[in-house]
């Protein structure tokens, strides 16, 4: 039987449709639903591995419910240079946010994946330092939140496989059993080599592990989701092989879409006793019992979302869309804190840049095209194996090696978690693109290349709200980008240091300097702070990171959950996923999810009835 033939398709397997409106007071026909101990909301890069490591006890009954299809099964998701393919297709939500006032007056497209495993880029766990905050931000019982305690969880799930070209890296400090294997495979082109050598040149130190107890601060190829045998690695693909959804006691539903959670008050508490369901916006509803808990895993979007929708949430705003206010949480939807990204693009001299794979033009491109496909087809390496962003530096914006103070004023604000972690981030890329990739892109397309400045401690904050009570309704975004000065100031900071990379000998010589095309910055360093304040403005963009929607911090500081991620005043349902997250790391943020939903299935597991 293949893989997919055990994916449950038909909701009638493990849910009972139902003849009335399900209420605050009344849960219809619950009784006679298939029930379960635990039903896991979203099947994205937390809900895998949740339904994977809660199953591993056959006491347990799991249900894990996802909106979309397996990832595995679409080429594109495992192609590494293909992964942008899947924007604007049923395998993405197709998001968008409010027009940004402050940042280019237009709505923003946020792709965020539909389907089983999520998505991923590098491999990239924060500062030490962010898990300490954590800690001190998470409130009674979140010591274990430190990274000291918390690290365990990143090397459960990593299995690193060594590289030649890296022997430097101290396997010691890497998980070597996990399920998911990470390495420094795929592509490495000249553009991403000599991008490393750049930021020596100019004082960034070299480390080849930017992932360890020593700290995040440094240039050095990206470590990847991407295996040994050049393929993308995902929580599906990881966590739930053929294996384990031969487990008599795991059901995973596609393709269907939780309306809400069902909440009923026993014994003067309220308590999550399972899951509405549907196919589609007209279709009938279904319903699943939950005896012992539910656990949201849908994402910094949806989780909050779905609370709403059940009647979790601020109590005004339910009451504006005819909610049942069950538990009046201001929290929920609040605090949405995301990495903007400023793209900077450049002309390369032939041979540097692989923008050709997007779109060839030229019988040459069509030639290269053809060779780099027959290269992955039979080797899986080449130029389809790139990770897009192939190298990075973090930096400190108050790092007076790096801006001193007579020459670059000093933030009045520093938002990091600790003396050592990072507020910039800095990769390369192979490839330029406009809009995710969907932008018009100025000629010659196949030779362009890109550098790119992040923001990873923002202090403006957005949030999530309901459109409507329509569950199909998508939630109304505002990130709120660049709302303080704050957030300009350091992307300012991030695009001077790039202007001083480019001018460096390694990458330098790459470039055709000669090109003076609007679209493109080869004057980067002739622009004034007013210049580099308006590009701000008008290029960011979001790095796929939103967090903190039902944040880990206590309930009177705008909290959603506590330290063992139970939904204040809902003893029995959970969040796991990116809105936890009580600040956002400085880092990308699939391996700190994944190290979460491993936390939290430890977490469920060690309760007994």
């Amino acid at each position: 039987m293949l893989k997919k033939d055990r994916l449950v398709r038909d909701i009638r397997l493990v849910a009972k449709q139902v003849q009335e409106v399900v209420t605050k007071s009344r849960v219809p026909e619950l009784e006679e639903a298939p029930e379960f101990d635990i039903i896991i909301v979203g099947g994205g890069t937390a809900g895998c591995v949740l339904a994977s490591r809660l199953s591993e006890d056959p006491a347990l009954r799991v249900l894990l419910v996802e909106a979309g299809g397996s990832g595995i099964t679409v080429p594109f998701t495992r192609i590494p240079a293909a992964l942008t393919k899947l924007f604007h297709t049923q395998h993405d939500y197709d998001l968008y946010t409010v027009p940004q006032s402050r940042a280019g007056g237009n709505p923003k497209y946020w792709p965020r994946g539909k389907m089983l495993g999520g998505c991923k880029y590098p491999f990239q766990c924060g500062a030490p330092s962010d898990y300490d905050e954590w800690a001190r931000l998470g409130g009674e019982g979140a010591s274990s939140w430190a990274y000291k305690d918390f690290r365990r969880y990143f090397l459960k799930f990593e299995r690193y496989s060594p590289h030649k070209m890296f022997p430097s890296v101290d396997g010691s400090l890497r998980g070597s059993t996990g399920l998911i294997e990470t390495g420094y495979f795929g592509n490495f082109s000249r553009w991403a080599s000599d991008f490393v050598e750049s930021c020596k040149e100019i004082g960034i130190p070299y480390r080849p592990d930017l992932n360890t107890i020593h700290g995040t601060t440094g240039t050095s190829k990206v470590l990847t989701y991407i295996d040994s045998k050049g393929s993308r690695v995902s929580t599906e693909s990881a966590y739930l092989p053929e294996g384990v959804l031969k487990r008599p006691n795991l059901k995973v539903l596609i393709g269907t879409t939780t309306t809400r959670i069902l909440l009923r008050s026993v014994d003067g508490e309220t308590l999550a006793v399972g899951v509405e369901l549907a196919k589609s916006e007209q279709g009938p509803r279904f319903v699943a019992r939950a005896r012992k808990q539910v656990v949201l895993s849908a994402g910094a979007i949806h989780t909050p979302q779905i609370l709403m929708l059940s009647g979790i949430g601020p109590a005004e705003q339910l009451k504006q869309h005819s909610i049942p206010v069950v538990i009046d949480l201001p929290g929920v939807g609040s605090n949405l804190l995301d990495h903007p990204v400023v793209d900077v693009n450049f002309h390369a001299k032939k041979n540097v840049s692989i923008n050709y794979l997007a779109n060839p033009r030229t019988i040459s491109e069509v030639i290269k095209t053809a060779r780099a496909v027959f290269q992955y087809s039979w080797t899986r390496q080449g130029p389809l194996s790139t990770n897009l962003g192939e190298s990075v530096a973090f930096v400190r914006s108050s790092d007076e090696t790096l801006f001193p103070c007579a020459k670059y004023p000093q933030l009045p604000e520093d938002t990091t978690s600790g003396p050592d972690a990072p507020d910039i981030e800095l990769f390369a890329s192979p490839v330029a693109y406009k809009d995710h990739g969907y932008g018009a892109m100025p000629q010659p397309v196949g030779e362009l290349v890109a550098l790119h400045a992040v923001l990873l401690r923002p202090t403006s904050k957005g949030t999530i709200s309901l459109k409507s009570s329509n569950p199909f309704d998508k939630p109304v975004i505002d990130p709120r980008y660049l709302d303080t000065q704050h957030d300009v100031d350091v992307l300012v900071k991030a695009l001077q240091l790039l202007a001083r990379i480019l001018k460096t000998g390694p990458i330098s010589s790459l470039l055709k300097h000669s090109d003076v095309h609007p679209d493109l910055d080869h004057r980067l360093s002739e622009l004034s702070i007013e210049d580099l304040q308006k590009m701000v403005r008008e290029r960011a963009e979001t790095l796929y990171h939103p967090t903190s929607t039902a944040r880990m911090v206590p309930r009177d500081q705008g909290g959603v959950v506590d330290a063992s991620l139970k939904v204040y005043g809902v003893s029995n349902l959970r969040v796991a996923d990116a809105s936890i997250f009580p600040n956002i790391i400085a880092g990308h943020t699939a391996a700190p999810v994944i190290a979460v939903a491993e936390k939290a299935a430890d977490m469920i597991k060690a309760v007994r009835d």
